[in-house]
C-alpha cells in the first residue's frame, strides 16, 4: 500500500506508469489479432477464407492508420499541447475499437467494410499515441538511464501482447472457434486501456517545455512545481527559459529533415532505417501469425496456440535482459548481435520447417523436428526483444534536438507503420506460397539489418545530445556516413573512461537544456 501511495503522490512515477500503460495498448493489438485470424465465425462474418490475402490486409491496414495518426497527433501536440493530443488519440482508439467490435454484429452486409474502418481509425489513435507519448514522457522525466527507462516501458508492451493473447486463448478454448464471442470479447476487452488512461490523464501535468514554447511562463512554473516541488520549480524554469532562448532561433520543420540537402537528413535516415530494419527482422509477422508458424513446424492447432502463449511469456521475461544490458554494452551492440542471432535462428527454422513438411517422406517423427523448431523460435523472439524492440524508438530521442524531436518521433512512427504494413500484408501470402522458405527470406533480411546497423548507426548511449550531434557534424567533414570512418570510429561503442559523458551523459535531462 505504501508503494501505491508513493506512486500516486509522485508525478514522475505517474508519468512512467501512464506511459507504460499506453505502450501496453500498442502491444495488445498485436496479440489480439493472432487468434482472431483463425476464428471460423470471424472469417465467415468477413466473408473470406483462411488463405485469403484479405486476412493480411485487414490486419495491416491498421499500420497505415498509425502512419497518418502520427503526423496528425504530432501537429496537434505542438499546437494545442501534449495532453490534448494524447486525449484525442485515446478517444479515437476507443472509437475504432468499438467499430471493430460491432462489425457484423446482427448483420452481415458491410461487415468487412466496418472492420476495415475500425482498424484504420484505431490505427490513427495508436499511431498518435506512439508519436506523442515518448516526447511527453521525455519532457517530464529527467532521471535515470534513458535506455533502461524506455526498455522497461517497452516491457509493458509485451505485457499487453500477453494479456491479449491470454484472453483470446481463454475464450477460444471455452467457446470454440465457431463462436462469434470468441473473437469479439478480446476486441472489446481492449477498451480497458483507453478508458483507464482517459480517466487518469487529468492527474498529469502538461509539458512545461510546451508551456515555455508558447510563452506561458506562469503555467510552466505551476507544472514544474507539480512535478518537482515548489523549491525546485524556480531553478527548473530558468533552465527551460535558457534552453528555449538558445533553441528559438533554430526552428526546424519536416522540410529540414526529409530531403538529401536538408540539415538533418542524416539523422532522419538513421531513424528511418532503424524502423525499416526492425520490420525486416520479421518479428512483427511472428507476433501476429504466431500460431500459424508453430503449425508449419508440425504442431496441431491447439498445441500451436498454447506454444504461442508460452513464446510470449518467454519474450516478456527475456526482455529484462534488454534493460539490464542496454547501458552496459550499448544500443548498437544489442541491435547488431540481435539481428545476426535472428538470422542464424531463421536459417535453422528453414531447415526444420522443410523437414517438418516432409517428415513422412523422410520417416522423421514430428516431435523430432517440432521441439527443436519451437526452441529456436523462442530464442529468435528473445533476440528481437533484447536487441530491437526498444532501441529503434530510443535512438531518435537521442539524436534530434528538442526543436525537431516531435517531428523525429512522428517520422519514426510513420516508417514503422508503413514498413509493418508491408511486412504483415505480405507474410500470409508468403507462407501460403513459400511455406518454410519464407524463414530463409527473413534470415537474409536480418543479415541486411545487422550489416546496415553496424555500418551506419552510431552508438548513442552514454552520451549527451551534444556529443551525439558531434557524430553527424563530423560525418559531414569526413564526407562519409560509415561509423568506422567518422571521428576515428569513436561512435562504434559506448564512451570509455573519461572520453565521454558516461553515466552523466546518459542522465542528461531531456526536460532541460539539450543545448544548455
Amino acid at each position: 500500500m505504501d508503494f501505491i501511495k508513493d506512486v500516486i503522490a509522485d508525478k514522475k512515477s505517474e508519468v512512467v506508469l501512464f506511459s507504460s500503460t499506453a505502450i501496453a495498448l500498442y502491444g495488445y493489438d498485436q496479440g489480439m489479432m493472432s487468434l482472431i485470424n483463425t476464428n471460423f465465425d470471424y472469417l465467415d462474418t468477413m466473408g473470406i477464407s483462411k488463405e485469403s490475402p484479405l486476412v493480411g490486409v485487414i490486419v495491416s491496414v491498421y499500420y497505415l492508420g498509425c502512419a497518418v495518426g502520427a503526423v496528425l497527433a504530432s501537429y496537434l501536440g505542438d499546437a494545442r499541447g501534449r495532453k490534448p493530443s494524447i486525449f484525442a488519440c485515446l478517444a479515437v482508439t476507443a472509437l475504432g475499437n468499438l467499430l471493430m467490435f460491432i462489425a457484423g454484429l446482427g448483420f452481415s452486409q458491410g461487415a468487412m467494410t466496418l472492420m476495415f474502418l475500425g482498424r484504420t481509425i484505431m490505427g490513427l489513435g495508436v499511431g498518435g499515441i506512439d508519436a506523442v507519448i515518448p516526447v511527453y514522457s521525455s519532457e517530464l522525466n529527467e532521471e535515470g538511464g534513458r535506455g533502461k527507462a524506455l526498455a522497461q516501458e517497452f516491457q509493458s508492451n509485451i505485457f499487453g501482447l500477453n494479456m491479449a493473447f491470454a484472453i483470446n486463448l481463454a475464450v477460444t478454448s471455452g467457446l470454440g472457434k465457431e463462436n462469434q464471442w470468441a473473437w469479439r470479447i478480446p476486441i472489446i476487452a481492449m477498451q480497458v486501456y483507453p478508458v483507464l488512461l482517459l480517466s487518469f490523464i487529468y492527474r498529469l501535468p502538461e509539458s512545461p517545455r510546451w508551456f515555455i514554447f508558447h510563452d506561458r511562463e506562469g503555467d510552466a512554473h505551476v507544472a514544474l512545481a507539480d512535478i518537482y516541488g515548489e523549491d525546485e520549480a524556480g531553478g527548473k524554469l530558468d533552465e527551460l527559459k535558457k534552453a528555449h532562448d538558445e533553441e528559438s532561433s533554430h526552428s526546424i520543420g519536416y522540410s529540414d529533415m526529409i530531403f538529401p540537402s536538408s540539415q538533418q537528413f542524416h539523422e532522419t535516415m538513421v531513424t528511418v532505417m532503424g524502423q525499416v530494419n526492425q520490420a525486416l527482422t520479421g518479428y512483427g509477422a511472428i507476433s501476429v501469425y504466431g500460431p500459424q508458424i508453430f503449425q508449419l513446424l508440425g504442431f496441431d492447432v491447439s498445441t500451436s496456440e498454447y506454444l504461442t502463449q508460452g513464446n510470449y511469456i518467454s519474450y516478456f521475461f527475456l526482455m529484462t535482459f534488454a534493460w539490464l544490458y542496454i547501458e552496459r554494452v550499448g544500443r548498437r551492440f544489442l541491435m547488431v548481435s540481435g539481428a545476426f542471432g535472428m538470422a542464424i535462428c531463421f536459417c535453422i527454422l528453414t531447415v526444420l520447417g522443410g523437414l517438418a513438411m516432409n517428415s513422412h517422406r523422410f520417416g522423421i517423427p514430428n516431435l523430432a523436428v517440432s521441439i527443436p523448431g519451437s526452441i529456436t523460435l523462442f530464442v529468435a523472439t528473445g533476440f528481437f526483444g533484447i536487441g530491437w524492440l526498444a532501441e529503434v524508438w530510443l535512438i531518435p530521442t537521442e539524436i534530434f534536438p528538442s526543436t525537431s524531436r516531435a517531428q523525429g518521433s512522428a517520422i519514426s512512427v510513420i516508417i514503422w507503420g508503413l514498413a509493418n504494413f508491408a511486412v504483415i500484408l505480405l507474410t500470409p501470402i508468403g507462407f501460403n506460397n513459400l511455406h518454410y522458405w519464407l524463414f530463409l527470406v527473413f534470415a537474409f533480411t536480418n543479415l541486411f539489418a545487422g550489416w546496415w546497423t553496424w555500418a551506419y548507426s552510431p552508438e548513442t548511449g552514454g552520451r549527451s545530445f551534444e556529443k551525439n550531434q558531434a557524430f553527424f557534424t563530423a560525418s559531414k567533414e569526413h564526407n562519409s556516413w560509415l561509423v568506422t570512418r567518422v571521428s576515428k570510429g569513436e561512435f562504434r561503442h559506448l564512451p570509455r573512461g573519461k572520453e565521454g559523458d558516461g553515466v552523466d551523459g546518459e542522465r542528461q535531462p531531456l526536460l532541460a537544456a539539450d543545448g544548455a
